[in-house]
């Protein structure tokens, strides 16, 4: 980090140059919420789907456990990023559905699929650069 100008204090040049501390917390907190691709997948079968049963959104994802689609919904849940409806009937049912942050969320990362796709075969020709020059057939695995 370079040093404030004269007569400024590290705190006032963090303002001036846009640091926020919590903000940063923050980014860096949800960064690792959507690092996680469960919570992708679910921000994601939701905005397909929209509202939806415990049962058929682990259905619709696939792979999941019940256990960490529970921690992953209770963590969106606590984040704002979906909505829990408990309908008073026996047995007792769950919907899940996007809110408006949730949704936006989903928005905001629709770039990087956008990117992604724009450059696969960029992204692609660099691996298969690196794992040739680094003696790699592919990753993971080496020619020894």
């Amino acid at each position: 980090m370079t040093e404030p100008a004269a007569g400024l204090t590290a705190n006032t040049a963090d303002k001036l140059i846009g640091t926020d501390p919590e903000l940063d917390a923050l980014v860096t907190a949800i960064i690792g919420r959507v690092a996680d691709k469960w919570t992708m997948l679910v921000i994601e079968t939701l905005d397909v789907n929209g509202r939806m049963r415990f049962t058929r959104l682990s259905d619709a994802i696939g792979g999941i456990s019940q256990k960490m689609l529970t921690k992953t919904l209770r963590a969106m849940e606590a984040d704002g990023l979906v909505t829990r409806t408990v309908h008073p009937v026996v047995p007792p049912r769950v919907d899940y559905e996007l809110t408006e942050l949730g949704r936006s969320l989903g928005e905001a990362f629709c770039g990087v699929w956008q990117w992604a796709e724009a450059n696969r075969a960029k992204i692609i020709a660099a691996r298969e650069a690196f794992y040739r020059e680094n003696g790699r057939l592919s990753a993971g695995r080496s020619d020894a």
